[in-house]
């Protein structure tokens, strides 16, 4: 079907949201599991001793150690509230913050950053306006901070202010709560809440069970799941992550020609942000591109970069090898797809 179609079931025996656009998967997500750190998780923690030339300090935390930047003013032994800012690297401690957010589908609760923000993608003065009005009341100057998103733009009074108010109030409860042994204070969203958060208003919505196998989603998640993805024009990208990082192959298949090497490769460009979202591939990326002649390779980086901008999970450029190898670093924000639904 056209158009955009969320669908919230069961795959593997874990709950998923999946988006698809125009019959195509977009973007996956999965209940995370219980048994690892993920991304917006809220702990208490200990100090434990502080990592000279790093800046930093190890913290003790309920489900092992955390790391915690910019912790010079943190004696052994003080109690800190932390949220998880990404996914570990592989025998690392998870990467914690002091700067707490609590985000909902219209407003950002900021207990560490006071103040009253709107987003600046809302540009028309009466709605700024109207949104300022709608959250003065709500918003305590001395308390924690609080961001209008660009949701809240023409949505209705009423949901703003609860939606805000109840943030508020857990940022507040959350924020505050360092008595006590290192604890598991806020768990992160499920795949529907942060669905129904993040993502843009769907032109339909299906719920039922089953409803991944009625619109054919479960072979799209099948097809994800494959190291090897086909390209427009017959080229295919194979994606290998390792304990180091995630190779991309870029093939163009029968056509060997620089044509068709560059063909292949921007289509590569094009798409792969969407594959390693639906994969949850992060850390460094490091992209073997189909033959291509040298003057082309100013027209790749400006179609990755234009592609990443809009990919949702911050990513960098990081240049060409002398081998000719492209290299990316991305935020680990998401587990594997294929560790998240083991």
């Amino acid at each position: 079907m056209k158009g955009d179609l969320y669908l919230f079931d069961d795959y593997r025996g874990r709950g998923v949201a999946a988006w698809v656009r125009d019959g195509r998967l977009h973007d996956l997500l999965v209940d995370p599991p219980a048994a690892r750190v993920m991304p917006g998780t809220v702990f208490r923690a200990r100090a434990t001793r502080p990592m000279k030339g790093m800046g930093g300090a190890l913290l003790d935390g309920p489900e092992g150690p955390l790391f915690l930047r910019k912790a010079d003013d943190l004696a052994p032994g003080t109690s800190v509230v932390v949220q998880v800012l990404s996914i570990a690297e592989p025998g690392k401690a998870p990467p914690v913050t002091r700067r707490l957010t609590f985000k909902g589908r219209f407003a950002i609760a900021t207990p560490g950053a006071p103040g009253l923000n709107i987003s600046k993608a809302i540009r028309d003065e009466e709605e700024r306006l109207r949104l300022r009005e709608i959250a003065d009341p709500v918003h305590d100057a001395g308390g924690p901070g609080l961001i209008l998103r660009s949701e809240a733009e023409g949505a209705d009074e009423d949901a703003i202010a609860a939606e805000a108010r109840a943030l508020l109030d857990l940022a507040r409860a959350v924020s505050s709560d360092t008595e006590g042994a290192p604890e598991r204070l806020l768990d992160p969203p499920d795949a529907r809440t942060l669905a129904l958060r993040d993502w843009p208003a769907p032109d339909s919505t299906d719920d039922r069970a089953g409803a991944l196998a009625d619109h054919g989603a479960l072979d799209l998640i099948d097809a994800t799941l494959a190291p090897e993805q086909p390209l427009p024009g017959g080229g295919r990208m194979t994606i290998e992550p390792t304990r180091a990082l995630v190779a991309v192959d870029i093939d163009t298949g029968t056509d060997t020609s620089p044509a068709a090497g560059l063909k292949a490769t921007l289509a590569a460009a094009r798409d792969l942000p969407r594959v390693l979202r639906l994969k949850g591939l992060g850390g460094q990326i490091v992209i073997d591109p189909a033959p291509l002649a040298k003057k082309d390779r100013r027209q790749v980086e400006q179609a990755l970069t234009r592609a990443f901008r809009d990919g949702g999970i911050e990513t960098a450029l990081l240049g060409w090898t002398p081998g000719g190898l492209i290299e990316l670093q991305r935020k680990r924000e998401r587990l594997p797809l294929s560790e998240a639904l083991a």
